[in-house]
């Protein structure tokens, strides 16, 4: 079993099926959104490496909590749904797939 560490709560994660990558959605608390600043919610979509555990990348655009992750099931994107009412598609840059790590 496998460990991703975060500072703020995770609500959902998703396994890529071409790459041994996991993305993680969470943040904040919801009720305490409205207290703070996007900035310090944290509402980011984390990836990591489900081999190594360790953080690849952010992608920012939340405003509240996410509440929902998923890859497309060619691996060539995937969609967020936060607590702002949104459902993010992002489609990856030729670049995320030439990025490899060596054993």
């Amino acid at each position: 079993m496998n460990t991703y560490k975060t500072e703020r709560p995770v609500n959902s994660a998703s396994l890529s099926p071409i790459r041994e990558h996991v993305v993680l959605g969470g943040g904040q608390e919801a009720m305490d959104v409205t207290t703070t600043s996007t900035r310090v919610g944290k509402f980011d979509a984390r990836f990591f490496h489900t081999v190594f555990e360790e953080e690849m990348g952010r992608v920012k655009g939340h405003f509240g909590p996410i509440n929902s992750t998923a890859f497309h099931p060619d691996g060539k994107s995937y969609s967020s749904g936060g607590e702002d009412g949104y459902v993010r598609v992002h489609v990856f840059d030729p670049s995320y797939f030439e990025v490899e790590f060596e054993y």
